[in-house]
Order: structure tokens, then C-alpha cells, then sequence
């Protein structure tokens, strides 16, 4: 035990001197049985298992199957320790997180059972303590069982996958998603504490932050808890400015509001500083004496939500401090199966991924976790916006007891917990489950059992209208604003867009015109060396054991070999597919953000799936589970720039007649004809106009011009322009052999008239040299054909290497330069020749495998 004591209330980290034993059971190997563990405390079974070396490690090969026993057994955890010293009136055992199903005994008495592990809990153990030697034990009952008998006394319900993760508080994708393993955990996964106070404390802190005008506000309403029944004061500071309210004997709250003039704004990166100030809360005896602090910072910034029915059905534009933001987010799932491995330095190094990649928003995804502490100041500090999710997906929810209970309390703590966080501007009532339940066939088997509307639509937006008036709720993603429209309609709200992959190919994006995309995504491979760590297979191969056990979409390999198949050349080993699938991924959503990015104003924030993995996976992430950048990051880092030039097809998308009667239950996919012609758009995310001079060139894949204008950009701040080309621009002579390049200096976009595996392309010839630079080598290419869609992976080489760019198109006559980083200095002949630097038309003239 250590002694943590500050001002106020004393605390002691209860997380030395604990162990793991199983309880016997008929799953239970016989290595394990018996056996008393040491064990990490805040930890899971799993990671103390792999720290003793009694399992492999489940993010290899296919180790994940042969540890489903993990789950489906019970285990107890236990420790001894002292009574800490000090004259208290209150001793109180506090829990920030026990995963999941536990019961904790002192002394060998019950003091508490819990089933929620998105909630802290609170028990007074002044009593029960001895002098020394006292016994702590928690024990964990298995979470499949638990589920599995509430599943039964309820009645079953649809979900996505085969798991009854809906019947229990617990982070769904333990029991596995998509893109993560089957690892239902269990362990003391958050600080556990023993608090000693007297006479009261600060049970609750909840500041609403506004700002009208130049006015900054902040109303803090406080509870406290008694231990003696004395008047209590209550001092709030923040910016200079301090208030008071006192408490009087037998009361619990106060509401306390501190005004500061003209303060410092937070605004998200890219438009602003993200000002912060300390906001300090002190409760104070009759004596005056500190009996408890409470210090977080907060950042005055004003949040508003746009839903107001338009011409084209109902937008979906956050505004923050009056600025319509045009959100490029990407969803995030939690970083690790493990959540204790996840360190405030690995966040950080994540988010800076985030906003290399010109990400300004991240959603919290509903099957996952409420983030930590660091994860939420992290995103204040750094300016990215934070969208989160109730803790609901993919399935239909029981709304009976102990869940309707236990799903109140839980909101409630959660939205007082991130209520100081500026970062945090939109909660969301869950991921899917109102679509599911008009399109996914749960109604029938639902035979009218509850599903979990009522949290959505009536419990949720109460507890954050009473708890946060200050943020916007909206009750599900997607969601189109009223239950008499289809949820998932493009034209109002939000809308998720899973056809493309599941069914059709990435153009059709191009189809739609909507609102807000919520998600959006396409599938390609981990990282070379990501994969190499995780997989023994010999060799590897699209269909290997380790790569297929690795792939967890439902026929996520057909639906990656369809998208090669409508456009890319047949590869011809591993080393192409691995390429190409990646280079797919890329292409596909770098499409789709510039085509929605195109029609800004309408259409006013994309979140593509995924910025991260939590382990090695074949998925839709930027990021792998071993925290490399895929091709797809070097993509989303060009098309969310600030600045975008694209070239779009005329016609291909036009908003939804909305005077027309449609029928509520039926999505709508707003398409029209594409009519051949072109279209230049220039996006400015930025606060300045921008003005350029754009040379506009059809010309041969071997450099001969065909056709060029040159026309002049002048582009408001946070706004777009469209201009028409001309036909002897947009319409080739020979759509195999020629392409069209928009420059206009820094910014270039390319249109191609056939696809790759169609072009007439030549064999790739370039000249390619290699000189030392600090940390690393910096790597010149020249071309002497075009090079389409140049990539640079050193990590064949050396996995802790890294490259600055990728995906450079390469007209003949142009150069390009990687710059290398590697702890030790890469082979030149190896660094510049197949499978590490390479390009689409390499592969021209080869045979496939």
C-alpha cells in the first residue's frame, strides 16, 4: 500500500502485493489448477497469465482459440494490508473499475457485488479493518456465464456475432468484433484506493461551461457527502475570478457560477489556440479547514448542433465558437484488447498520428470503452474534437433490470466525469442499434421484447439534458432526427455507408450525397513487419492459417479480391496482394473523402473507419495494431488536407427532391447518371482565401500533352468552388494512355480515364539514389516513365523503420525524395529495389500467381 495523501481526504493505492488463483472449475488446464499467481493490479487475467509465461500470447497466430477458458472461468484476486495511520471518520474502499461481474470481501465479509465495468464504486470498510493484516479479495465471476443466464431469464436477442455480449455492462468487443479478437477479460482493471475524510468530501464536481458572446461562464453544481452533519463551505477560482456557496447542516448541493470577461477561446486544431485554466474547487469545515479539493482544466468554447430542414433534408454541422467546422474524423476503438497497456505516451503517439493526418475529430466508438483520464486531456491539449458514444452496438439491448439501473448510473458518472473536457463536444446514443432494428430483421425476432429504444430516445437524452445541457445528444449513429424518417437516410443527419465494401465497389460513394458520414470504410492489410511479428506462417500467403485467422470480416478475402479484381493488375505473389490491398484501401477512401469533401456545405463531416487497431489485423484501420501507418494514412493525410484539389465526375450525386412522399422505412441512395463531363473542386478547410494560378494538362502516360488551360483559383475561407472543364480536357483520345493533371503549385490532382488494370502503361523505369541523413537515409527518385502510386517500405527491412511519404505519382522527368528513419542504417541495394520500393506499373508484362 503507498500513501497518496494531499489535501483534503487521505488516499492509498491498494495495488501492491496481489495474486490470481482460478477457482476449480471443469475448463480449468491442469497447469493452471492450483496455482496462486502474482498478479498487476490495475491488470487483467490475462496479461498476469502472460506475465508468468502459463499462456501464448493471443495476438499471434491463431493462440486467441485455445484461451477461450479464460473467459468462462471464475478467479479471485487478493492482497494484504495494513490500516493506515490517521484519525478519519470515514474509511471507504473505492473501485474505480472492476471488470466485471465481482464480489469483494474484507476480512473475509462481503462488502460489495458489482456488474458494471464502465462504473466506480464506493464502500465504507472503516468497521472491518484490523490494525494489521488485513485480507482484500475480489472475486470474479465469468463473464460468459453471467451473461449467458441473463440471456436465458430474459430472452434472447439479435446482435451482430454469436456472443451475448448485450447482456452484461462490459466492453463488447471483448467478446470479439470484426477486426479484434475473442479475449473476455476479467481483473481489478482501474485504480482500486482506500480513501480516509472527515466531517465531508466532494462526492460530485460538475462544471457546465458556455460562452455568450464574449462572456465565459462556468456553473458548478457540487454534492457533497457527510460525515458529520456541520455547515459546509464551497470555494470555486478559475481565470482570477473565485465564488462561494455554503452548504448548510443537512443539505448536499450547491450551484456555484464564476464569470470571466473576455477569457481566451479553445478551438480545435487548425483554427485556433486550445486556451485552457485551471478551475479549482475546495470544500472547507466550519473552521475553515480544506476537507476536500477538486482541480481539472476547462476551456470556454460554445457548441451548437445544426439540424435545421433545408432544401436538401437536414443537415448535420457541428459549430464550434460560431464556426461552422467541416468535421474529418476518424472512428476510434480501443488501442488494446488490454485496456491497461494502453499508456498516456502510446495516446499521445496516436494522437499525433490524428493530427499528422489532418484528423480533427475522433468518435468513441459505442462497442469499446468511455475513454481514460489521459485520453480525453490529450484531446483538450491538443485540439482534437472527441464524439462519444453510449456504450451500446450492434445489437438489441435489454432495457429490464438490473440494466436499466446499472445504464443510469453508469451515463450519469460518465457525463459528470467528462463534463470539464472541451474537447468533448457531441455524446451519442449508440452505434447502429436503431438501424438494425429497422433493416437488420430483429423485429420479428424480437416478438416485441425491448431492444433499448427507451435508453435512446428517452433515458439517455434525460440524463445529459439534466446532466450537460451544454453539449448536443444525438440518439443513435446513424440517425436521421425524427423516428419517421429512416435512421440511415443520406439526406438527414448521419448515415453509415456499408455497401460499398460488403456489396458494391468503392466508386459508388460517388453515388450518395450525404449529410454526414459517420462511417465509412475499406479493408486492407497490417503492415509487412506487423505481420511478420505476428505470423509463423511459411510462407505467407492472402489464405495462409495465421493470415486467415487474422482476418475476421465475413468474407473479408472475397471482398478484398473483388475490389483488386474492378481495378488494380492480378498480382503475381504475396508481395503484390500485400501492395495492392493496401494500395485498395487507400484509393477507396481517399475517393470517397474527396468526393464528400467536394460537395462541402451540404455535406459537412466525414469519419472514416478506422484510425486504430488493437491488435495485428487485417482491417479497415490507418493505423495497425503495432501502430504503423498503412498506405491508407499517407491517403487520408492528402485528401483531409486543408487544402484540397480534386477532380470529380459531373452529375454523379445530386441531393433528394425532398418535397417527393417517400416511404419511412426505405433508405434513400441519391444517384444520377454520370453525363461524361469533369468538374476542378477546390476545398478551403482554412481561414484564409486562397488564390492560385491551376494548369490544367491532359496529357499521355508517356508525357505528351494533349490539351491545357490554365485558370485561376480564388477560394473563400471555409468554403469550395466548382468549375466545368472543358471537353478537350475531360474527354481523351485514348482513355488507356492518357490521364489529366491539375496543378497548382504545392497541390496537384490527377484523374485517370481507365483504370490500372486497363492503362497502357509502360514498364517502370526510374533512377534512384541513397545518401545519409540524421536518423536515417534520405531516398531520390527520377523518373523516367510515370511512376503510379510510388511506395517506399522500409519496414521489410528494419520494422522500427518509418517513411515520411508514400503513394507519389510520378509524371517522366519529376523527382521525389523519401526520407528514411531506422535505428540503424538500411541496405541501398535492398531499400530501392522490389518488394520495398515499388509501384503499380512495375508489375506491367508480368504473369500473375
Amino acid at each position: 500500500m503507498s500513501d497518496v495523501r494531499g489535501a483534503g481526504p487521505d488516499r492509498w493505492a491498494l495495488h501492491h502485493g496481489w495474486t490470481l488463483r482460478a477457482v476449480p472449475g471443469p475448463q480449468l488446464p491442469a497447469e493452471i489448477d492450483g496455482r496462486i499467481l502474482p498478479a498487476t493490479v490495475p491488470g487483467c487475467v490475462h496479461t498476469d497469465l502472460l506475465a508468468a509465461g502459463l499462456i501464448a500470447d493471443p495476438y499471434l497466430d491463431a493462440n486467441e482459440t485455445t484461451l477461450t477458458w479464460i473467459g468462462r472461468t471464475d478467479w479471485v484476486y487478493e492482497t494484504t494490508f495494513d490500516r493506515p495511520t490517521g484519525d478519519h471518520h470515514r474509511l471507504d474502499l473505492v473501485c474505480a473499475g472492476l471488470d466485471t461481474v465481482a464480489t469483494i470481501s474484507l476480512n473475509g465479509i462481503e462488502v460489495g457485488h458489482t456488474e458494471n465495468m464502465h462504473r466506480s464504486h464506493r464502500f465504507e470498510v472503516g468497521s472491518l479493518l484490523r490494525d494489521e493484516d488485513n485480507t482484500l479479495a475480489v472475486r470474479f465471476d465469468s463473464a460468459y456465464r453471467y451473461a449467458e443466464a441473463q440471456r436465458d431469464r430474459l430472452g434472447d436477442r439479435p446482435n451482430a456475432y454469436p456472443e451475448p455480449f448485450q447482456f452484461i455492462r462490459k466492453m463488447a468487443c471483448n467478446f470479439g468484433w470484426d477486426w479484434g479478437p475473442t479475449v473476455v477479460t476479467a481483473g481489478i482493471w482501474q485504480d482500486i484506493s482506500l480513501h480516509g475524510w472527515s466531517t465531508g468530501r466532494l462526492a460530485e464536481v460538475r462544471p457546465l461551461v458556455t460562452l455568450d458572446g464574449r462572456t465565459g461562464r462556468v456553473e458548478l453544481h457540487v454534492a457533497v457527502e457527510r460525515a458529520a452533519d456541520h455547515p459546509l463551505t464551497v470555494r470555486a477560482e478559475v481565470a482570477g475570478v473565485s465564488a462561494e456557496a455554503s452548504i448548510p447542516a443537512g443539505q448536499r448541493t450547491a450551484v456555484l457560477t464564476v464569470t470571466v470577461d473576455d477569457p481566451a477561446l479553445w478551438w480545435p486544431h487548425g483554427h485556433g489556440e486550445q486556451h485552457r485554466y485551471p478551475l479549482a474547487v475546495t470544500l472547507h469545515g466550519p473552521d475553515g479547514a480544506v476537507l476536500d479539493e477538486w482541480h481539472r482544466r476547462v476551456g470556454f468554447r460554445a457548441i451548437r448542433l445544426d439540424t435545421t430542414p433545408d432544401a436538401h433534408g437536414a443537415p448535420f454541422t457541428l459549430h464550434v465558437n460560431d464556426l461552422p467546422i467541416f468535421v474529418r474524423g476518424a472512428n476510434w476503438i480501443p488501442d488494446d484488447a488490454f485496456p491497461t497497456r494502453i499508456t498516456r505516451d502510446r495516446l499521445a503517439h496516436r494522437f499525433d498520428q490524428a493530427i499528422e493526418a489532418n484528423i480533427n475529430l475522433l468518435r468513441v466508438w459505442g462497442g469499446g470503452r468511455y475513454e481514460s483520464d489521459d485520453f480525453y486531456d490529450l484531446a483538450d491539449e491538443r485540439g482534437l474534437l472527441v464524439q462519444q458514444d453510449f456504450l451500446f452496438a450492434c445489437a438489441a439491448y435489454p432495457e429490464e433490470e438490473p440494466f436499466a439501473a446499472e445504464v443510469a448510473a453508469e451515463a450519469a458518472e460518465q457525463v459528470t466525469r467528462l463534463a470539464p473536457h472541451p474537447s468533448l463536444v457531441l455524446w451519442t446514443g449508440n452505434n447502429e442499434n436503431i438501424w438494425g432494428w429497422h433493416d437488420w430483421n430483429w423485429q420479428q425476432a424480437l416478438a416485441g421484447r425491448s431492444w433499448g429504444r427507451g435508453y435512446y430516445l428517452e433515458l439517455l437524452p434525460r440524463i445529459v439534458a439534466d446532466l450537460d445541457p451544454t453539449r448536443p445528444y444525438w440518439p443513435g449513429s446513424p440517425w436521421s432526427g425524427r423516428e419517421e424518417i429512416h435512421p440511415n437516410d443520406p439526406a438527414y443527419g448521419t448515415t453509415h455507408i456499408w455497401d460499398v465494401w460488403n456489396t458494391d465497389d468503392y466508386v459508388k460513394y460517388r453515388e450518395y450525397l450525404p449529410r454526414f458520414v459517420a462511417e465509412f470504410g475499406y479493408q486492407g492489410p497490417p503492415a509487412y513487419a506487423t505481420l511478420r511479428r505476428a505470423l509463423s506462417d511459411e510462407p505467407l500467403a492472402p489464405d495462409s492459417p495465421g493470415m486467415a485467422h487474422h482476418q475476421k470480416a465475413a468474407d473479408g478475402d472475397l471482398k478484398l479480391r473483388r475490389g483488386l479484381d474492378a481495378h488494380l493488375p492480378e498480382p503475381r505473389d504475396f508481395d503484390d496482394w500485400h501492395y495492392l490491398t493496401q494500395l485498395n484501401q487507400a484509393r477507396a477512401i481517399q475517393l470517397g473523402v474527396e468526393h464528400f469533401r467536394s460537395h462541402r456545405g451540404i455535406c459537412m463531416g466525414t469519419i472514416v473507419w478506422q484510425l486504430n487497431d488493437c491488435w495485428p489485423v487485417t482491417s479497415w484501420a490507418a493505423v495497425d495494431g503495432d501502430g504503423r501507418r498503412k498506405p491508407l494514412w499517407y491517403a487520408l493525410r492528402r485528401a483531409y488536407a486543408d487544402r484540397l484539389l480534386t477532380i470529380q465526375p459531373r452529375d454523379t450525386a445530386q441531393p433528394r427532391d425532398t418535397a417527393q412522399p417517400r416511404e419511412a422505412a426505405q433508405p434513400r441512395e441519391a444517384s444520377q447518371p454520370r453525363d461524361g463531363g469533369l468538374a476542378l473542386v477546390a476545398v478551403n478547410d482554412g481561414g484564409e482565401p486562397w488564390r492560385a494560378s491551376v494548369t490544367l494538362t491532359r496529357l499521355t502516360v508517356t508525357g505528351d500533352p494533349r490539351a491545357k488551360t490554365t485558370l485561376e483559383l480564388d477560394v473563400p475561407a471555409y468554403d469550395s468552388v466548382t468549375v466545368a472543364l472543358p471537353a478537350e480536357l475531360a474527354r481523351p483520345d485514348e482513355a488507356r494512355r492518357e490521364l489529366l493533371v491539375a496543378d497548382a503549385g504545392s497541390d496537384r490532382a490527377l484523374w485517370f480515364f481507365a483504370e490500372d488494370r486497363d492503362m497502357d502503361y509502360p514498364a517502370a523505369e526510374y533512377d534512384v539514389t541513397v545518401e545519409p541523413t540524421d536518423g536515417g537515409q534520405r531516398v531520390r527518385v527520377t523518373a523516367r516513365t510515370i511512376l503510379r502510386d510510388l511506395t517506399l517500405f522500409p519496414d521489410r527491412l528494419d520494422p522500427s523503420a518509418q517513411v515520411d511519404e508514400a503513394l507519389i505519382t510520378l509524371l517522366p522527368g519529376e523527382s521525389a525524395t523519401f526520407t528514411v528513419h531506422s535505428a540503424a542504417p538500411l541496405d541501398p541495394t535492398a531499400l530501392t529495389t522490389q518488394p520495398t520500393l515499388r509501384c503499380v506499373n512495375d508489375m506491367q508484362g508480368r504473369a500473375p500467381y
